[in-house]
């Protein structure tokens, strides 16, 4: 048996070996993440992306060759073992977008383990290209969504007004008169966008020009996305508005979301060709990109590798980090003793309140564990406050606190005035209340809100801060419940805002006594335990 091609088949074995490892390793996150590919349309184009990362690698086999000591693959070691250390945060926190992010650092860094720092050069960006197959944490992808509604639908009014159809638009409501079209999360264009920033990635890899022209092909997927769904929604409400509203459902929908696709593509490669004649060169669109050879003269060898320490220490990280991963995955996650807002009180002090309620569609979209909603008047003043509280027992998986934000302009309101405000007077599980004041405006009609995070005894005003202290306590006290307090009073027309506030500020006098037996602060006893999911 001819030892040179012995050596080099157990190499090759072995690393194998070790991708098999990697992906046994990470099987909990590998599944969640094929799953949202199937069942999320967004992410419908995550199958292709591995195996367009593994074509352009092939491609480029020629300049990929093991190197032969550990300080060559030492890069690599270290890269792993930052990838493992996020995997296993993240399986602390139990937050799988970072168990997948983490995936894609030990996979690189077993790459960079393999093929030493020149492979790392060779595969640097078809390794980036995998992190379009990730998908996106649940509060991103709302926010995005929200706001790729109200700018789509902005535009696509403005396209029915250009045809001399009269229009109103609410939020993300376009009344044409006889019909009322809403623009949900599935007309936001994300279907549409996160494939088409794929390609535009991958066409800009590929493009022959300088990097200025490769980066703003990119960054051009998203507003050709934003301008060719606001065309579709145009487009629509023209349809609608002379033939009904079938001409928004079923298979001409679907099919009109194919063509705006496929236009999103063709405008790509039209950007490409503008480029290539700005550069001088008269390029044939079939010209316009460059597939590396597969085979250099200079890189075509044998790939002779000895038998090295690298793939062993890289094996032994991964049973480390398989065997922390078991471990961590029996921690239980802590459920707090509260009382039910089915109990809540519709009397607090002078105010007098009745009980409303959410309807489904809105319960499927905020998986909330309970939620109370109170209108409060007072007698005496008819003034009158609306409370509004949505408790999560675990925030995992999807299941998390909806910033009013986010939510407010797609109710056709306008926020004109957002600051944060602290009470000294005021406080809530020891700490003075802290709260964001936000003025809304609908035509005529203005509300003042306030609202919060409370969050494990913290109460927390910044969104993001929510997302951090929600990793941290998950992490150091196995525990990921909070809760949202929004209340809302109208402000007449020639009303003082100050009076509005004053309110509230009376109002929140009456209510925090009442808080804390139904959001658990820091301190609290256990009702019962249970594993993550």
């Amino acid at each position: 048996m001819n030892t040179e091609n012995t050596k080099p088949a157990i190499v090759w074995s072995l690393w194998g070996a070790a991708l098999l490892l990697l992906c046994v390793v990470f099987r909990d996150s590998l599944i969640e993440m094929a799953t949202t590919w199937t069942n999320v349309e967004e992410y419908s184009h995550g199958f292709f992306i591995p195996i367009i990362t593994i074509y352009l690698l092939w491609v480029r086999r020629g300049e990929l060759v093991l190197v032969q000591g550990f300080k060559a693959s030492l890069p690599g070691i270290i890269i792993i073992c930052l990838g493992l250390i996020l995997f296993i945060l993240g399986g602390l926190a139990t937050i799988k977008t970072m168990e997948q992010y983490a995936f894609l650092v030990v996979l690189t860094g077993m790459f960079g383990s393999a093929f030493g720092l020149r492979g790392l050069r060779v595969g640097a960006i078809p390794l980036l290209f995998l992190v379009f197959m990730v998908p996106f944490p649940s509060f991103i992808l709302n926010n995005l969504s929200s706001k790729l509604q109200l700018i789509s639908s902005w535009l696509g009014v403005e396209f029915i007004r250009a045809c001399d159809i009269m229009v109103y638009l609410e939020g993300n409501v376009i009344d044409l008169g006889s019909y009322k079209l809403q623009v949900v999360d599935a007309c936001s264009g994300l279907r549409y966008l996160f494939p088409l920033a794929s390609l535009a990635f991958l066409c800009a890899y590929l493009f022959k020009g300088p990097f200025w022209q490769k980066l703003l092909i990119f960054l051009s997927s998203m507003p050709l996305t934003i301008f060719m769904n606001s065309f579709r929604i145009g487009v629509i409400g023209v349809l609608v508005d002379n033939w009904g509203t079938e001409m928004a459902e079923g298979f001409l929908h679907d099919f009109e979301g194919w063509a705006v696709f496929l236009l999103c593509m063709f405008l790509l490669f039209i950007e490409m060709w503008v480029f290539s004649r700005i550069s001088g060169r008269k390029l044939a669109m079939g010209e316009l990109v460059q597939i590396p050879e597969e085979w250099s003269h200079k890189a075509r060898r044998d790939i002779v590798a000895i038998l090295n320490k690298s793939v062993f220490a890289v094996l032994l990280l991964l049973c480390i980090g398989a065997g922390a991963s078991e471990v961590f995955k029996g921690r239980e996650d802590i459920i707090p003793a509260r009382k039910a807002f089915l109990t809540f009180p519709t009397t607090l002090g002078s105010w007098q309140g009745r009980n409303d309620y959410l309807t489904q569609f809105y319960l499927n979209e905020l998986k909330l564990t309970d939620y109370v909603i109170v209108n409060f008047v007072q007698p005496e003043t008819r003034n009158s406050v609306n409370f509004y509280s949505a408790y999560y027992q675990s925030q995992r998986k999807g299941a998390v606190v909806h910033s009013p934000r986010s939510c407010i302009p797609g109710d056709g309101w306008q926020i004109s005035s957002f600051e944060q405000r602290e009470f000294t007077d005021l406080q809530l599980d020891g700490q003075a209340l802290q709260v964001n004041r936000a003025i809304i405006q609908k035509g005529e009609s203005r509300q003042l809100v306030y609202f919060w995070f409370q969050q494990r005894g913290r109460m927390i005003t910044n969104e993001y801060m929510v997302k951090w202290y929600l990793f941290y306590d998950a992490i150091t006290m196995n525990r990921t419940d909070g809760a949202l307090i929004r209340l809302v009073t109208p402000v007449d027309k020639v009303e003082d805002i100050a009076v509005a506030d004053k309110r509230l500020h009376l109002f929140l006098k009456d209510l925090l006594p009442e808080l804390p037996a139904y959001l658990p602060g820091k301190i609290i006893e256990p009702v019962y335990s249970a594993l993550p999911g």
